[in-house]
């Protein structure tokens, strides 16, 4: 049987304070992408987030999205 798809987006950009999720400007957040499981998620935001590990207000984050689509699925439901 095929593993359940459990859509995840990767964003980032600069932060307006490194203590906060607030973007400096929104029209620089870049999109990476949508990925069907976390496991290809996270690949992509780990290599961003290393690409600017130098610019300490740049942060990469992965939103699960399946679980805004679907609440009732969750990690105790099936694990990431």
């Amino acid at each position: 049987m095929a593993q359940k798809q459990l859509l995840h987006l990767v964003l980032g950009g600069e932060l307006s304070n490194i203590d906060d999720v607030e973007f400096k400007d929104l029209d620089q957040v870049e999109v990476v992408g949508l990925f069907p499981n976390y496991a290809a998620a996270h690949a992509a935001w780990k290599s961003k987030a290393q690409r600017t590990v130098d610019n300490a207000q740049m942060r990469y984050f992965i939103v699960h999205l399946h679980r805004l689509l679907d609440p009732a699925t969750d990690a105790t439901r099936q694990k990431e």
